[in-house]
């Protein structure tokens, strides 16, 4: 655009400058004064903004930009329709009829006031000592961007990401420019805490003299779950067990369907799938120690059951060398010991075999030996007969 005598837009180290604010609001019209801009010889000069490059130089002779901008009779710049385009530092340089020289610097910021923020999906009422959703607080149609807080009872809640959480999300309309803001918050309530918290959201401008705007506050009541009792049983009881055994721990609950089952051994979690039996099979000296389960419930938050131990009959601490070859010669030691009453009742039992076959040689024999003597005494008899005839027959 041709600018004429009016100059250019460029800066002058002997002029004398001042600077001003302005913020319009969407959709508007923006006034850059005439008290800072002469109306003698205006030239107002729009720089870094969005329409930088299509703007060049403005004069009061109007041009095709009249749309956009023009400069009014009086000197001042007007601004139809601002938009966020339109944000950015303009400048104006002018001459008196006495040839002094005055530049003035504006810079224009534009904002649009969403509407009344509000909680969506409130929660009905908070569990004490387990994380709980608030709600999500809602803010659409501002510029800039802004910024949501959350209250307590009126007093700001600060997020310490422990009892006080807040995941925030920020999207910008891509024609508008306009900007979507939401705010989710999280809060563990404490035992023995306040029964029926109030809670707010405020949505704050972040521009000079602009207040906050605040949504209709909730009040939630709060609740305190009756504790889970949870049982740990063990078999063998006391959890003793030989090398080689099984242990069944198994986790009690009022509630079974609705709990999620975990183990731990030794204060650390077990990798396995939630269940609320534990079967240790071929007990191994690694697998003793101390053992819990814990018990989730929805409503209740996790519960921890007292703990029980298992450990193996020889060692509390696990075989040692010294205590392997102990019972490798106990072993042997009873091998021998076997062997030898082995051996001693075979001696018995044989000597009572052999007492009772003799006995029953000596009643068979007896009889044979009575026919042997009567035998011999007859052959005597029948001998002393005819000595005894002869001796007659040589009697006188």
């Amino acid at each position: 655009m041709e600018t004429g005598k009016q100059g250019s837009c460029h800066s002058f180290p002997t002029s004398r400058e001042t600077s001003d604010d302005l913020y319009p609001h969407l959709p508007a019209s923006g006034v850059l004064s005439q008290r800072t801009c002469p109306a003698q010889a205006p030239l107002l000069c729009p720089q870094n903004t969005g329409r930088t490059e299509a703007w060049k130089v403005l004069s009061p002779q109007g041009g095709p930009w009249d749309s956009v901008a023009r400069v009014l009779p009086n000197g001042s710049l007007l601004l139809p329709a601002v938009g966020i385009q339109d944000e950015g530092t303009f400048q104006c340089r002018a001459k008196s009829r006495n040839g002094k020289e005055t530049r003035s610097t504006y810079q224009v910021r534009v904002y649009q006031i969403p509407g009344k923020p509000e909680i969506v999906d409130p929660a009905s009422e908070l569990m004490a000592g387990v994380p709980n959703k608030v709600g999500t607080c809602l803010s659409k149609g501002g510029y800039p961007a802004g910024t949501l807080n959350w209250h307590l009872d009126g007093k700001p809640l600060i997020p310490d990401g422990k009892g006080v959480s807040v995941q925030e999300e920020t999207r910008r309309h891509p024609e508008t420019g306009l900007f979507t803001l939401q705010s989710e918050l999280m809060v563990t309530p404490a035992r023995g805490g306040a029964p029926h918290p109030t809670f707010s959201c405020s949505f704050s401008p972040g521009l000079p003299r602009r207040r906050a705007l605040h949504t209709a506050p909730i009040q939630l009541s709060v609740w305190e779950p009756v504790p889970l009792e949870v049982q740990l049983v063990v078999e063998p009881e006391g959890g003793t067990v030989a090398p080689g055994g099984t242990v069944t721990l198994t986790c009690e609950t009022p509630a079974q369907s609705s709990l999620q089952i975990h183990w731990i051994k030794d204060g650390v979690p077990l990798p396995l799938t939630p269940n609320p039996v534990l079967l240790l099979s071929e007990v191994r000296p690694q697998d003793q120690g101390t053992y819990s389960c814990v018990a989730t419930h929805p409503s209740h938050g996790p519960q921890e059951s007292r703990a029980v131990s298992v450990h193996i009959i020889e060692t509390e601490e696990g075989p040692t060398a010294g205590s392997l070859e102990g019972q490798g010669l106990g072993t042997v030691a009873l091998a021998l010991g076997i062997l030898g009453g082995l051996g001693i009742a075979a001696l018995l039992i044989g000597a009572i075999i052999w007492q009772r076959q003799r006995r029953q040689g000596e009643e068979r024999k007896a009889p044979e030996n009575q026919e042997e003597e009567e035998e011999e005494r007859e052959e005597l008899n029948q001998s002393e007969e005819p000595e005894a005839a002869e001796g007659s027959a040589a009697g006188p």
